[in-house]
């Protein structure tokens, strides 16, 4: 194992001490910082959400910023906007937080939809264009944007086009009782578990590893394979009646880049020098959670996504 990747995995290890009873989503915050990707979080509120990433943050060199999305929210807050100088005469570029490292773009159905979509362009473009100049984001950029599941009142749900942005859309549920006491101790104590976090990773270990994602080997029957559970979706009466009942929209060719890149960052964070069909099941739900539309006959089913994607992997034969 190299040392960059053991540093990658002191560096979860620590999280996983600091978030306690979170362990997947540590895993799916460090798949999208190797596999330069966005992640999507829902959960209840007090689950540690921020917590997870603003630990990420003291533990990697750069910068951090929360943007606490609200219904009176306007795009230039998040993008940044022009401010008038009279000393100059001239208007001056002030960027907006989404010029850091790490953002948290906390309850993102809670900003109206011209707010989404300026962050979603940002994310999408790398930049933000502002008149006839265009600013370039930083080379290290992942937005963690989180949504309450039980708020509906009052909120703007994502259109399913813009949720294809997002590497994975992750669901936090929450901790064990064993975790829960864990956690009730570490508060009452007061002992934060204050280990140090391990020396900041630095950016060129991280692009490092982004460069050693794209060298793993993959197969060609693996790679057959993650094609195949993609067109299932849009063809899933080849398969299965039922899921063809289920199933209304499939993914699209965005949903099979995102599903190889983050099959080849679980298996780096495996240690592993390769890609098994393993790796591409293990990140399946996460990836597919958000890019599937189901149809109303599923709902009257009472079937979920997570449901739609377990019948997928049964029906799709590894190759």
């Amino acid at each position: 194992m190299h040392s960059h990747q053991q540093a990658m995995l002191n560096l979860r290890e620590w999280l996983e001490s600091q978030i306690i009873g979170q362990q997947k989503l540590v895993e799916r915050l460090l798949i999208a910082l190797i596999a330069d990707g966005h992640l999507l979080v829902e959960g209840a509120p007090g689950l540690a959400k921020t917590k997870a990433i603003r630990s990420l943050a003291d533990a990697i060199e750069g910068s951090f910023q929360r943007v606490q999305f609200t219904p009176d929210l306007l795009p230039g807050d998040v993008t940044g906007s022009e401010i008038y100088r009279p000393e100059t005469g001239s208007f001056e570029f002030q960027r907006g937080p989404i010029f850091h490292n790490l953002v948290l773009a906390d309850e993102i159905n809670r900003a109206p939809a011209k707010v989404q979509s300026a962050l979603l362009e940002a994310m999408a473009e790398r930049q933000v264009s502002i008149g006839n100049n265009t600013f370039t984001l930083p080379n290290l950029f992942l937005v963690m944007a989180t949504q309450n599941p039980l708020e509906q009142e009052g909120t703007y749900p994502l259109p399913e086009a813009q949720l294809d942005r997002f590497l994975m859309h992750v669901n936090v549920d929450y901790p064990s009782a064993a975790a829960e006491l864990e956690i009730l101790r570490r508060v009452r104590s007061e002992d934060q578990g204050n280990i140090n976090p391990p020396t900041p990773l630095s950016q060129e270990l991280i692009m490092q590893a982004r460069r050693e994602l794209l060298e793993l080997h993959m197969a060609e029957p693996v790679e057959q394979y993650m094609v195949q559970l993609i067109v299932a979706t849009r063809n899933p009466a080849q398969y299965d009646e039922q899921l063809a009942n289920w199933l209304y929209v499939g993914a699209s060719p965005r949903a099979t880049i995102a599903l190889d890149r983050c099959a080849r960052a679980h298996a780096w964070l495996q240690g592993k020098d390769f890609v098994s069909p393993d790796d591409v099941q293990a990140v399946a739900h996460d990836v597919l959670r958000h890019r599937l539309i189901l149809s109303f006959e599923a709902e009257a089913d009472g079937i979920n996504k997570d449901q739609l994607i377990d019948t997928l992997i049964s029906r799709v034969p590894v190759a």
